[in-house]
């Protein structure tokens, strides 16, 4: 599913129209929210139209369609405003974006470890567990540091479609070996780039370059079997 968050990831309010709906439920003709996915936690926000208001508690696909649900019951119909959470959007999308930081830090000084797991937390922590076996403990900690210099530095980001088999045969382009993001209807797969550091395929919302992420701590690591380490960092 190809989303209109993508392409317009500072777009947080938009006039849009029902295309369909249910009970509780309605999907629009285009959305601005980021329905999670990759360890990021979903948008939150409202869907207002006339005569109704309700607040967007989570999302499913069913049949290619996007659905939002809503806590209050009754069918939106007409034109709808959509409106995203800039606070919790923003906080989703700097600790997606460091993640990339911490990835590439781990990918390039460990080896080309993968990851085995990411998940984001509402209150702006976050974990990632990676394939490093014998790794010295001290020396995951230590990039701290390299993150909020490259956070510093403000390093764009961009983003372009690849087809899945030129991604697929690009070394380090796919570096998750339990979350990748699904291709779009005309099979493509999206990767996102920090430029002149890193590029991996991912399919969340991040910033526009680094320096829009607050600094970062290492808040602590945990070994997780013989192989994973688990970082857990938060935005200080």
């Amino acid at each position: 599913m190809h989303l209109y968050c993508h392409d317009h990831p500072e777009t947080l309010t938009l006039e849009t129209t029902v295309a369909d709906a249910r009970s509780g439920k309605v999907a629009l003709a285009e959305s601005p929210f980021y329905p999670g996915g990759g360890g990021q936690l979903a948008d939150r926000g409202v869907i207002r139209w006339s005569g109704g208001e309700a607040k967007v508690t989570g999302f499913e696909v069913s049949a290619g369609k996007l659905w939002h649900l809503l806590d209050v019951p009754g069918e939106a119909t007409g034109s709808v405003e959509a409106v995203v959470d800039p606070d919790f959007r923003s906080k989703m999308r700097q600790l997606h974006t460091t993640s990339h930081v911490l990835n590439a830090l781990v990918f390039q000084q460990f080896d080309g470890a993968l990851v085995t797991g990411v998940q984001m937390a509402e209150d702006g922590t976050a974990r990632m567990d990676f394939d490093v076996p014998a790794a010295d403990n001290d020396r995951l900690r230590a990039l701290e540091a390299p993150i909020n210099d490259l956070i510093r530095q403000d390093i764009p980001v961009n983003f372009v479609y690849l087809p899945m088999h030129e991604a697929q045969a690009t070394p380090g382009l796919i570096r998750s070996r339990s979350v990748a993001p699904p291709p779009t209807p005309d099979g493509k797969i999206r990767v996102v780039e920090i430029v002149g550091l890193d590029r991996q395929a991912c399919g969340g919302t991040h910033l526009a370059s680094t320096g829009g992420s607050g600094p970062i701590r290492i808040l602590k690591i945990d070994n997780k079997g013989r192989h994973n380490r688990r970082i857990r960092f938060g935005l200080s």
